[in-house]
């Protein structure tokens, strides 16, 4: 893919457990003023305006009604992505790609402290049937690692590297939620949540927003030095019903990172690409996404987390920022991902920079169990 869609700036809250004194319009004019302050610019330098954020969470209808005076969105073009913020990143690209617009900003947000997450994830299920069973995306989880354990032999040790590693990397992450490491012992004695998974298995709830601008390539030297570029994407849905899907394997994952890899001209991603933020949903979901990625062979990925390479001084670091396993605004984790990544491409990842990154790779995730699959290949 030539480089026509460029990130040029990015911008993010602290993600915390409760931001109890933001109301939605100050959480997202928070990152949006972030944005304009650093890059120099103004609302009317902005010529679109793509939101990510869900009905359910925010608890009204048209999430993003409530947020327009904070973006700057009143007279503009504004759509709203009702999913998580790759998918907004992606619908934004498309605007640039297809020369209606020059510059777009997205924007994501969300406040888990405002519902009741297990009921809002309970929502996504069949609704006569399944609903009604009191499934939610932890038990869900549960299944699916449960499925994926028994059929490749992953151990509850390997499994709780992955919270290990993140939590080590979100020390470096100022804006991570849960800045505390932990040991491979501590997570096996937390709390049991959806057998084999315990508490630290799972990622928190959290409160934050984040935003980023796209331009066109004429563009994008008008605004920074160091912009980053697209050069693969890939999305593939799933199967809605949990029964209808192969729960032991990523597939739709896979199909997703194929067509992104093919557009970027990536042959073998773990020697190719410099540096991956991932859509980690639970630690055994991270081991899905490295065989899913081709990062390993299929049961594989027990033995890459044992390896090291995803490790920040490895072949391939995973997740640099602590990923969702430290910081889970749901519904902007995947844009969290992309801006990651920008960051990374940029060179101002700070203490959390992987050295001579020039490609990376963000996922995104929809659906219960990775239902819908996004996959995004840049370029610095």
């Amino acid at each position: 893919m030539e480089k026509e869609v460029a990130i040029v700036g990015v911008a993010q809250t602290k993600y915390e457990e409760e931001k109890v004194d933001l109301p939605y319009s100050e959480l997202v004019f928070e990152v949006v003023k972030k944005l304009h302050n650093e890059l120099g610019i103004t609302k009317d330098d902005v010529g679109s305006i793509i939101t990510g954020s869900n009905d359910f969470n925010d608890g009204r209808t048209i999430a993003s009604m409530a947020i327009q005076d904070a973006l700057g969105s009143i007279g503009k073009s504004e759509s709203r992505v009702s999913g998580d913020g790759a998918f907004a990143y992606v619908y934004g690209a498309m605007r640039i790609l297809e020369g209606t617009y020059d510059t777009v900003m997205v924007v994501s947000h969300c406040k888990c402290s405002e519902s009741n997450n297990y009921l809002v994830n309970n929502s996504i299920f069949e609704p006569y049937y399944q609903r009604w069973l009191g499934l939610d995306q932890v038990s869900a989880a549960g299944l699916m690692a449960n499925m994926y354990s028994h059929k490749y032999g992953i151990t509850q040790e390997q499994a709780a590297k992955v919270t290990v590693k993140n939590r080590k990397n979100a020390l470096n992450n100022p804006f991570a939620h849960l800045q505390k490491a932990v040991t491979v012992d501590q997570v096996l004695k937390s709390k049991i949540m959806a057998y084999p998974l315990k508490e630290l298995d799972l990622p928190p709830f959290s409160d934050g927003a984040v935003a980023m601008l796209l331009t066109k390539k004429e563009k994008a030297k008008k605004f920074t030095d160091t912009p980053v570029w697209l050069k693969g994407h890939g999305n593939c849905t799933d199967a809605y019903y949990l029964g209808h899907r192969n729960m032991t394997d990523l597939i739709g994952l896979e199909i997703a990172a194929r067509e992104a890899y093919k557009m970027a001209g990536i042959k073998n991603p773990i020697k190719e690409i410099d540096v991956a933020e991932i859509f980690e949903a639970f630690t055994y979901h991270e081991l899905m996404n490295y065989e899913a990625l081709g990062l390993c062979e299929k049961g594989e990925g027990g033995k890459l987390i044992d390896s090291g390479q995803t490790e920040m001084k490895g072949t391939l670091p995973v997740n640099p920022s602590g990923g969702v396993l430290s910081s889970n605004p749901s519904m902007a984790n995947g844009l969290i991902r992309v801006a990651e990544i920008a960051l990374q491409l940029m060179g101002k990842a700070e203490k959390r920079q992987v050295k001579d990154a020039k490609v990376g790779l963000a996922t995104g995730m929809n659906g219960i169990c990775s239902q819908g699959n996004c996959v995004l290949i840049f370029e610095a």
